[in-house]
């Protein structure tokens, strides 16, 4: 845990590691044209989809209110969103 005793001491954990709190893998979605979506379960059974390999998705452009089916030509780099 990152909190501490008033006295300095770290403190010890007061349970375990539960289900719901699971976190997973980043997608790490790459540019093609040989589309690949896997199904994931998630809580209550549902299923998210993660997308691995994609080369269209559709977009929506939130101050005109429109949304439209686009092909992705490229990806910008952003160095603070590193894997």
């Amino acid at each position: 845990l990152h909190k501490r005793r008033a006295t300095g001491g770290r403190k010890k954990h007061w349970r375990k590691k539960k289900k719901y709190e699971m976190g997973r893998q980043p997608a790490s979605t790459k540019l093609s044209s040989n589309v690949a979506v896997r199904k994931v379960r998630v809580r209550g059974g549902n299923y998210k989809f993660r997308a691995l390999r994609l080369d269209a998705g559709n977009f929506s452009w939130g101050t005109e209110a429109v949304t439209r089916k686009a092909r992705i030509l490229d990806v910008n780099y952003n160095a603070s969103n590193n894997e």
